[in-house]
């Protein structure tokens, strides 16, 4: 891994630590998100341009023409909100986005090498060999790999654990008729990862042996299992019909096609995520775009749909309906460290 990537993974794993600074108290009381995780965002924000300071003095500031002042807010400004949102508790593709666009920054600060890639060449060509999760000797000449299966896999790791503590709702009204209750680009990365997979498919998400032997290998494996420990539905026929539907392609290349196009659709090209976006000197905005809403304004006047999708409708949390499911146990009062079922009617 590249000097970059390897401190990307280090501060990670030094906001995940923060979580236990901050433990829910009551875990009893509701099925939404709880008020702790006000207290986690305002440390991570506090101390955010500390934890960004091993990255931002590998910069050249005399090729990017910005000053490290410059360069920390804006980074911090995408880090901040990739852990959720604090007002309403909640998570989603748009902060998921956030996340990407931290990485998208920092590669157009000049950190990262990333070559770009023929997206429209044979995904299941024989040459090319699948990255597994836990691989240490990784070929890719550039970060693009270690990019996805280490720094975002730290990321998915670090938000599933604010997940099960903080109890986040999903954001948007999708719930289980979209991918995830709460994120998108796992599907996206890990149908990529297997493409050229010889023997496993798309219909082979179904095979419970399969997910147990690579759900720590491939990360669309991964998210599967992840869905079935915390919905106890005998298929995802029931609680995750459109990833059912998917499992019926015939191949992963055409399942990452298929992500890519849907991703493009339903989160780049949906309004109640793009309104939120923001643009700075690093990620310059488009010619025409509106004016930004003051600061504490956000989300004051931007469009509703009619059920206010983007932020109007309250969902419990499946983690947070799961643990309800224990209070009857003498361990309730903890906090699962694993998923646990959760009743779907």
């Amino acid at each position: 891994m590249s000097p970059v990537v390897i401190t990307l993974v280090d501060l990670l794993s030094k906001i995940k630590r923060k979580i236990d600074q901050f433990p829910a108290s009551d875990i009893s009381s509701s099925r939404f998100g709880k008020a702790e995780f006000r207290d986690f965002y305002d440390n991570i924000e506090q101390e955010m341009s500390g934890l960004l300071e091993p990255i931002v003095s590998l910069i050249d500031f005399n090729r990017v023409k910005l000053t490290p002042k410059e360069v920390t807010i804006e980074l911090k400004a995408y880090l901040v909100e990739s852990w959720g949102n604090r007002t309403r508790i909640d998570y989603g593709s748009g902060h998921e986005l956030n996340f990407m666009m931290f990485l998208f920054a920092i590669k157009r600060l000049g950190l990262l090498n990333v070559d770009e890639h023929d997206y429209n060449s044979d995904l299941s060509a024989d040459t090319r060999k699948p990255f597994k999760l836990d691989d240490e000797n990784q070929n890719d000449h550039t970060d693009a790999t270690s990019l996805v299966l280490k720094v975002f896999v730290s990321y998915l790791g670090t938000m599933r654990a604010i997940q099960y503590m903080y109890w986040l709702e999903p954001a948007g009204s999708h719930g289980v008729w979209g991918l995830d209750d709460y994120h998108f680009l796992p599907f996206l990365f890990g149908s990529s990862q297997l493409a050229c997979h010889k023997y496993l498919k798309p219909i082979s998400i179904h095979n419970a042996d399969y997910l147990d032997m690579y759900a720590d290998k491939y990360l669309y494996f991964g998210c599967i299992k992840f869905i079935n420990q915390v919905k106890t539905a005998s298929s995802l026929r029931w609680h995750s019909p459109m990833l059912d539907d998917i499992s019926g392609v015939k191949t992963w290349g055409k399942v990452n096609q298929g992500m890519i196009k849907m991703y493009m659709a339903e989160v780049l090209g949906k309004l109640p995520v793009m309104q939120h976006f923001m643009f700075g000197k690093i990620i310059n905005a488009p010619l025409g775009l509106s004016q930004a809403l003051p600061n504490g304004q956000d989300g004051e006047n931007h469009v509703h749909y009619f059920w206010a999708e983007c932020c109007g409708i309250k969902i419990p949390s499946a983690i947070a309906a799961s643990a309800n499911e224990h209070k009857g146990h003498e361990n309730f009062k903890k906090m699962p460290s694993t998923p646990q079922p959760l009743p779907f009617d």
